[in-house]
């Protein structure tokens, strides 16, 4: 009878865990900041930029890895992934130091309508593994959205 009485209320514990876990939501792009350029080559060049996401969700979650490619014009640019681990507080904007590497022929079929044009689609498609309590999952995210290009 007491191990009855155990098993029920591990059943109950394990069903109240369930009940209270949502699945985390993507986060929300937000902004690009202090952009430039840290490499450039003909081939290849390095970019760094600071990425401001949003985290929508009412709990606080970790980060653990982003893996997404990148659009401008409906032309690939360049893959981006970051493997690091962090804390993203919950309903919160925050800072992703980013560094990616661009195939610079895919940069120069985009180069006459960035110049032409003071705004570029970019669109960001790919996944982040984001967990609690040492359970993550794969949430997808498709961004797009206009960005302003000011040259000068």
């Amino acid at each position: 009878m007491a191990g009855m009485k155990k098993m029920m209320i591990a059943l109950t514990l394990v069903a109240a865990l369930c009940w209270s876990c949502k699945k985390p939501q993507g986060f929300e792009y937000r902004d690009t900041k202090n952009f430039r350029i840290d490499k450039l080559g003909f081939d290849r060049s390095s970019l760094m930029m600071d990425l401001v996401y949003f985290n929508p969700n009412s709990f606080g979650v970790n980060l653990k890895h982003i893996d997404c490619d990148i659009y401008v014009n409906h032309v690939y640019l360049g893959k981006y992934a970051l493997d690091t681990v962090m804390h993203i507080d919950r309903q919160s904007e925050f800072v992703l130091p980013s560094k990616m590497e661009v195939d610079m022929k895919n940069v120069f079929k985009n180069a006459l309508n960035v110049l032409l044009n003071p705004e570029v689609l970019v669109e960001v498609k790919g996944s982040t593994r984001l967990g609690k309590a040492g359970i993550f999952i794969n949430v997808p995210f498709d961004y797009s959205g206009k960005q302003k290009v000011a040259f000068f």
